[in-house]
């Protein structure tokens, strides 16, 4: 598939002098409400797609926009600056901005939960902790080098274990309409530490909207609560868009847990397709690396979101896993590697996107 490219080197080499005329990466400081003082990484990749990373919440994406349309849904705490301590109960909710991107985990994905290893909020620690930020590379128009990329490293941590850490490469070209995430956690402990992590994709207006199509194969796995399958979207087709739906104020959702099926021998490639805006995300990611996909509506009213979510589990939370055996144990000196590729189609490939 395609995505939009800049003009060919030769067309404006030697017509600018400096890089940022195209595109590249502007670090700042938000300075005023629930996000003030939180850093944040500006990225344009010149050729539409433009996105903030907020650096001080886990290296995580907020608001995207190719063009003028948004991609990303941000809920109604937006920017909110990180609050280590929110990992109780449902606290993560009060925090959570929504954005391209929130990564849930790194050892608990899923509802709160306990059990003689411990107790756990909503989906963890990682989006209320901030990364340090390794370094910027630059795209470079002079040596030709368009290629651009931010590092950060997020550590989950305690004295006495367990102790994780991620690094993110945040990377791309410019010039090109697409993004490559590709983390990798460690144990850096001393003892086994518990692993689950859940990639939440969050996509809202104008490029969700009634009768958007959502792309997927697979089959979906009944959830423990749910052994008919009967509760995802009982009254519509979920694979597009519904309307605004009363019965999903509150905390009124549709999930499905998706056993996907690869493309080739391990990609998975799933998204996002408006036919009438002739413009799609498409996302992709390895089976081997994260054998489910997780599929959340919530058509609210002023709170309508739909995501897809790679993950290594289902997000059922690190007791569940624990008791039914597929919880995932990093050794000391361990780690697991994960990559995501998101990128915009837009023309006649959004139809093709099926």
């Amino acid at each position: 598939m395609s995505s939009p490219k800049i003009s060919q080197p030769e067309n404006w080499k030697h017509k600018i002098s400096n890089i940022q005329q195209l595109g590249g990466i502007e670090t700042s400081i938000l300075d005023n409400g629930p996000g003030k003082g939180v850093r944040i990484a500006w990225v344009n990749t010149g050729a539409g797609l433009r996105f903030k990373v907020m650096l001080d919440r886990g290296f995580d994406i907020l608001d995207c926009f190719f063009n003028e349309k948004s991609l990303a849904w941000i809920s109604h705490a937006g920017a909110v600056s990180a609050q280590p301590f929110s990992n109780k109960g449902i606290d993560w909710l009060r925090t959570f901005g929504g954005g391209l991107l929130t990564t849930c985990g790194l050892s608990n994905a899923g509802p709160p939960n306990e059990d003689d290893h411990g107790k756990r909020g909503l989906h963890g620690n990682f989006s209320n902790i901030p990364a340090e930020l390794v370094s910027i590379k630059q795209p470079d128009s002079y040596s030709g080098d368009l290629g651009f990329e931010l590092v950060g490293k997020v550590r989950e941590t305690t004295t006495f274990g367990p102790s994780l850490q991620l690094t993110r490469t945040i990377s791309g070209n410019l010039g090109s309409a697409k993004i490559r995430f590709s983390d990798s956690v460690i144990n850096l402990g001393n003892t086994p530490a518990p692993h689950m992590v859940l990639y939440h994709i969050n996509c809202g207006w104008p490029l969700i909207d009634e009768g958007t199509r959502i792309v997927w194969r697979g089959e979906i796995v009944p959830k423990a609560n749910d052994a008919n399958n009967t509760e995802f979207n009982k009254k519509h087709q979920f694979k597009r868009c519904a309307p605004v739906l009363e019965e999903h104020s509150g905390f009124g959702e549709d999930v499905a847990f998706i056993n996907p099926l690869p493309e080739d021998s391990d990609q998975v490639v799933c998204g996002f397709a408006n036919d009438e805006l002739e413009l799609g995300l498409k996302i992709s990611f390895s089976k081997s690396q994260m054998p489910w996909l997780i599929h959340w509506q919530h058509w609210g009213k002023n709170e309508y979101v739909t995501a897809l979510e790679p993950a290594t589990n289902p997000p059922i939370g690190q007791a569940a896993a624990r008791e039914n055996g597929t919880l995932i144990q990093l050794q000391p000196g361990e780690s697991r590697s994960y990559e995501i590729d998101l990128e915009v189609v837009t023309g006649k490939e959004v139809q093709n996107f099926k």
